[in-house]
């Protein structure tokens, strides 16, 4: 989850991204797009985490500025093990201005 994280407030890791994504989920996605830092990522705070078998899940809160407003980020992801690697499958997003 961190690198995730790390790789959006960085920019330009559209390709590890899309890596770290369940192929099926990720149709239509392209490093390129993936690559662009739209927003400035200012913090992450790991709220919980846990698995079960091959199924994982981190809840976290992640701000970002944009245009100087500050934006809180809130999500459950939800992660699968597959091939030795932990893949994101989707979240439960909200955000907080």
């Amino acid at each position: 989850m961190r690198s995730r994280y790390s790789a959006y407030a960085l920019g330009g890791y559209g390709e590890y991204l899309l890596k770290t994504w369940f192929p099926p989920m990720a149709s239509g996605m392209t490093a390129t797009e993936l690559s662009k830092r739209t927003q400035q990522w200012l913090s992450l705070e790991i709220i919980g985490s846990g698995s079960k078998g091959a199924d994982g899940w981190v809840e976290f809160k992640a701000t970002s500025q944009v245009n100087s407003v500050n934006s809180v980020m809130h999500e459950r992801s939800i992660f699968s093990l597959i091939g030795g690697r932990w893949l994101y499958i989707g979240g439960e997003v909200t955000f907080n201005s």
